[in-house]
């Protein structure tokens, strides 16, 4: 048996969920039971893992939808798969483009900020390959919540709350928005039920079609066609044209397990540089909350930002050296920069090749999940629309709003994330997977813009480190780090802890409010007996289910 404690030590009183011949956890209840419920009907955890994807786009659409990105790692007979169904930028729009507009850098609102939506073919690509049930009976639960309607949660509710604030009232290009996400003219209020039956017909055009329309059908003509009459960049041709990229994870080994990430232009590689890093200082044996040991976190964190956003880009499009930024030998130089009595300074990006630009932090919303089967199979997944709504536009008669994954991009010209068209953008969003000696132990997962790399940091550390299970682990407080020298923390820190990290010269700010500090979900399956155990955020609406 797993070498947990089970003891609920941190603020939340949730216990680990258990099962044997299922598993799914995510964000909101009725999207894990979607899941759960093509487990029990005798599917896999690839169906159970697209219910609960479908299930999200029209339940939690402050964060997700059809017009976002989604990214998967899924283990299967013996076998890591990874999929980057991110986004290229329009043919027809260049940082040229913009810097002659006046930009300096890519607006978070509007055409320019959207890239070529990638969720739907994820879903296509991962049920061609992985999932055993008829694809119109795994999206029926999506379809009856926008056709129905379903009650909206507490937390969905305030992020809704937030985009009222920044779309409502809006005409012109934004007026669908209101339309469709503010009915009566302002965001659904916990407990009121939310109807989308635009999206309801759009979803039941994606299940007939396997997904086709969405890109060589009646939809791509409606978003080819509303870009072209507003102004827009997106063509027929950008959507005939995408195509998801399965890819081979990336991983490093921690203390005897491999964590995995999916390589650039994600940030995952984030993760596993600072996971490199702290694995030089015995943390076993120490407080994981002390101050000394978030000191190596954050600093670790800071370094490994630094080279991402110095060298991370679109890798069909430019040289990324990811081998050697995840070597040890690297880590260890590194390493030699953090000081025990002195916050770093601005770190600046190391040298495996030639570097650009300093981290300054992002932010975003994102619903990610995992699922697993009593075959095997576990599937670590994520789908975002970037900020809240993303884009603030919404085609009309479709209920599709469309991502602003496109203000992940530089306009800083030489840049290896510059803006050029058919170039996919810095990715924040991360599924990741641990392994032990070629053996599946976790999918997992913490939303959130650039607070997911320090999740997936903070959660390996407390379960390998902490040893603590999965809910505990999810559970414990967390920092994040947020560029240069600021770093925010809840306060169950304690402001003992704070102070002395203050005395290192960390710019902390104890933050009560839980939305910048991620949202993890987790499954771990014990070698030894097969029994799931299943974590999910307390911070967000969702749940952990098991059968």
């Amino acid at each position: 048996m797993a070498d947990f404690g089970y003891n609920s030590i941190y603020p939340s009183r949730r216990s680990p969920v258990m099962g044997r011949r299922g598993a799914v956890a995510t964000s909101h209840p009725l999207a894990a039971q979607a899941g759960i419920g093509m487990l029990a009907a005798g599917g896999n955890a690839m169906d159970a893992a697209l219910a609960t994807a479908a299930a999200l786009t029209v339940l939690e659409p402050t964060s997700c939808g059809l017009g976002g990105d989604a990214f998967a790692i899924v283990w299967d007979e013996g076998k890591m798969y990874g999929l980057n169904a991110s986004g290229k930028a329009p043919m027809s729009l260049s940082a040229d483009r913009l810097r002659a507009a006046g930009m300096r850098e890519v607006p978070k609102e509007g055409w320019a900020s959207v890239t070529t939506p990638g969720v739907v073919s994820a879903w296509s690509a991962l049920y061609d390959r992985f999932a055993s049930m008829p694809f119109c009976e795994i999206m029926a639960p999506a379809i009856e919540y926008a056709a129905e309607g379903a009650p909206v949660p507490p937390v969905v509710a305030g992020y809704w709350a937030d985009s009222e604030k920044r779309f409502g009232g809006r005409k012109g290009l934004y007026a669908e928005f209101e339309r469709v996400f503010l009915p009566g003219g302002r965001a659904p209020r916990a407990g009121e039920i939310f109807r989308n039956p635009d999206l309801a017909e759009t979803l039941r055009s994606i299940a007939s079609s396997y997904g086709r329309s969405f890109y060589r059908g009646s939809l791509a003509r409606a978003i080819a066609d509303y870009s072209q009459d507003t102004g827009g960049y997106i063509s027929e041709e950008d959507l005939r044209e995408h195509a998801p990229q399965w890819v081979d994870p990336v991983s490093a080994n921690y203390r005897g397990f491999d964590v995995w990430e999916i390589p650039p232009n994600g940030q995952g590689i984030v993760a596993l540089m600072a996971l490199n890093i702290i694995e030089g200082y015995e943390l076993e044996s120490m407080d994981l909350m002390s101050p000394e040991v978030l000191h190596v976190v954050i600093e670790a964190l800071k370094l490994a930002f630094a080279d991402a956003h110095g060298y991370i880009g679109d890798p069909l499009c430019v040289d990324i050296p990811t081998d050697e930024l995840l070597s040890k030998g690297y880590a260890d130089r590194r390493r030699r920069l953090i000081r025990h009595d002195r916050a770093l300074e601005r770190p600046a990006p190391g040298n495996p090749g030639r570097a650009h630009g300093r981290w300054e932090g992002s932010d975003g919303d994102t619903v990610y999940l995992c699922t697993a089967d009593c075959y095997g199979m576990m599937v670590s997944y994520i789908q975002s629309n970037y900020m809240g709504f993303g884009s603030g536009i919404v085609i009309p008669g479709t209920g599709i709003s469309m991502q602003n994954r496109g203000a992940g991009f530089s306009l800083e010209e030489g840049h290896p994330n510059e803006l050029a068209p058919g170039r996919r953008p810095f990715h924040t969003i991360i599924p990741s997977f641990i392994t032990r000696d070629g053996i599946p132990i976790a999918a997992f997962g913490v939303m959130g813009g650039d607070m997911q790399p320090q999740g997936h940091v903070q959660l390996v550390s407390a379960i390998i480190d902490g040893k603590l299970d999965p809910q505990t682990a999810i559970d414990r407080p967390r920092v994040r780090v947020l560029g240069s020298q600021g770093v925010a923390a809840e306060p169950s820190i304690g402001e003992n802890v704070a102070d002395a990290l203050r005395r290192l010269g960390h710019e902390v700010r104890l933050e009560s409010e839980p939305a910048g500090f991620g949202g993890g979900q987790m499954i771990w399956r014990d070698p030894e007996t097969g029994v799931l155990i299943a974590g999910s955020e307390p911070r967000k609406d969702g749940c952990a289910i098991a059968l």
